[in-house]
């Protein structure tokens, strides 16, 4: 990248949070694809031939910080169970699902179950199979390296990575669109305080 080029970048990204902000404020479901968003994508085959994920400690808090706010927070997932669903019962979301075939028809589902509606839904992905939601939702978000045909399509393409703060960069956008990050600043977090 030029000299130039970052900052440029950063206006764009600048820009574009600006026109999104009121789909911002209006968004009560946050669904997130799993691999590629919550992790950096890699996958770690053990000998024993499990399978093993890194997820980023940051986006975990960012996802307990939009549950207090009132946003639910559910992982919608083409990979396997396994570490996904730890994942989420360690971060007490409730909806979880993995091994999703039809992501769109997943999503819908989700919905239906949380009486949500398309413009109270954002969601971030990272690759193709992630663009079927886009019917379905006011917000489509992407990480810095998603794939291209997905940045393309995205309201709002992220400046972090995958694995790498996305999520956490998503939620403070949710959470600044309501009022509620300067306090978080300000006071900091604790599991109970409220």
């Amino acid at each position: 990248m030029t000299s130039m080029a970052a900052p440029l970048q950063a206006l764009r990204s600048r820009i574009r949070r600006l026109a999104i902000g009121p789909r911002l404020a209006a968004v009560k479901l946050l669904v997130c694809d799993v691999d590629g968003v919550l992790t950096d994508g890699g996958l770690y085959y053990e000998a024993s031939g499990g399978v093993t994920k890194r997820f980023n400690v940051r986006d975990g808090l960012a996802i307990r910080m939009l549950q207090r706010a009132g946003i639910e927070v559910a992982l919608l997932s083409g990979g396997r169970r396994g570490a996904i669903e730890h994942r989420a019962r360690h971060l007490q979301i409730c909806h979880c699902r993995a091994e999703v075939g039809d992501k769109l028809l997943g999503l819908r589902e989700l919905q239906a179950e949380l009486d949500r509606g398309r413009e109270a839904t954002a969601f971030i992905g990272d690759d193709l199979n992630d663009l079927a939601v886009r019917p379905a939702t006011a917000l489509l978000v992407a990480p810095a390296d998603a794939a291209r045909g997905l940045r393309q399509r995205a309201d709002w393409v992220l400046r972090s990575h995958g694995g790498h703060g996305a999520v956490r960069e998503l939620a403070e956008a949710l959470l600044e669109s309501r009022g509620a990050l300067a306090a978080l600043h300000r006071d900091g977090w604790r599991e109970g305080n409220a």
